[in-house]
Order: C-alpha cells, then structure tokens, then sequence
C-alpha cells in the first residue's frame, strides 16, 4: 500500500479498496501512449487479488497496455456533500482509490473473466444468456491487473465539517446510486437479474 502524505487520517486498509473496487462500476486507466497521457473511463470487476478490465482487441491502447505499459487505474464513490457555513469548508464525502501496475493474463480463461466481469455488474445475468461464442471471445481482450502490495492507496473522507461553532446550518447531504424502472426494448419478461435491481 502506498502512503498518503497529507490528511494521513483518511487512509484506508485492504478492506476498504476492495469495497471500493466491488461498489465502484466504472474506473478511469490511464497510461501513456506516444508521450502523451491516455485515459478512458472503463468497466471493470475486482476478482480476488486482480482487477479484470476487457475491451475490443481492436484497441490500440489496450493493446499497448497488453505489451507492458504501466497502467493505474483509479475509482471514486461520491457519498455526500458537506455543507460549510463558508464556501472554504464546504467538501465532499467520498471513497476513493488507485491501483498501479502493469497488465497480465487473467488467472481465468478469457470466457470465465467475461462472465465473472458481468455478474459484477448485473449479478446472475450469465446464467439467463446463452454463452459466450468463439467469435465474441476472439474479439474481446480480457486483461488483470493484479494488486499487488505497495501499489495501490485508497482514501476516504465522512462526518460532517467538523465546526461546532459555525452561525448558519451545516450538515451533510448524502448521496447514492439508484436504479430506475426497467424500459423495455424487445417482447418477454424482466429477467430475475434486472427485477433484483430495484
């Protein structure tokens, strides 16, 4: 784990990142490519000790990131704001973390990593679909990142904005994801998977 150098009290443990890695759905990677910063926002599941990111094996930065590039991956949960008396002490309650390294094969078969990205975020989908084809899994780069003592750090902040003395209203207003109701595209039932959602 690396170390925070300011605000060392919000530092996490394991715990948290991997909390953070299971609530977060999408992290932005980043790396260079031909001298310049790259970054894209990307789904991702956290599998064990490793992080599982696919994409088109079309992509040229994720095929550069296949060959050896050094990546870190970062993810963020917005939990709340806090409201101040003064625009200064206003902030935000949040989860927040950053794994680096460098990408490798999966400890899964490239059809396992897929199914185990997408129960990540629609769980027991895999079991209402037909199974992956040779010609999607030929299409599709399943990489790990794996997380490794020493190169990730998480940080979070909570509680309110600590002035006990302030002359107005000051408090917290929290914030969550939610899903909405399901919009039908073609015929049938909500699968089971999308109905647990709500």
């Amino acid at each position: 784990m690396d170390q925070l150098n300011r605000r060392k009290e919000r530092q996490g443990d394991r715990a948290l990142l991997d909390q953070i890695l299971d609530e977060a759905k999408v992290a932005t990677v980043t790396t260079v490519v031909d001298g310049l910063p790259w970054s894209v926002p990307m789904l991702f599941a956290r599998h064990g000790d490793e992080i599982l990111l696919h994409g088109s094996t079309g992509a040229g930065a994720l095929r550069h990131i296949a060959a050896g590039a050094p990546v870190a991956l970062s993810a963020f949960i917005a939990d709340g704001l806090v409201v101040a008396d003064t625009l200064f002490d206003h902030s935000m309650n949040y989860r927040s973390a950053v794994v680096r390294g460098v990408v490798e094969k999966s400890s899964l078969d490239p059809a396992q990593a897929l199914t185990a990205l997408s129960d990540s975020i629609l769980p027991g989908r895999s079991a209402e679909v037909p199974p992956h084809t040779s010609k999607q899994l030929a299409a599709t780069l399943v990489l790990s990142l794996p997380i490794t003592d020493g190169q990730w750090i998480t940080k979070a902040r909570k509680g309110g904005p600590g002035d006990d003395d302030a002359a107005g209203w000051t408090g917290e207003v929290p914030m969550r994801v939610v899903y909405g109701e399901p919009v039908t595209h073609t015929a049938g039932d909500v699968p089971e998977s999308v109905r647990r959602l709500g």
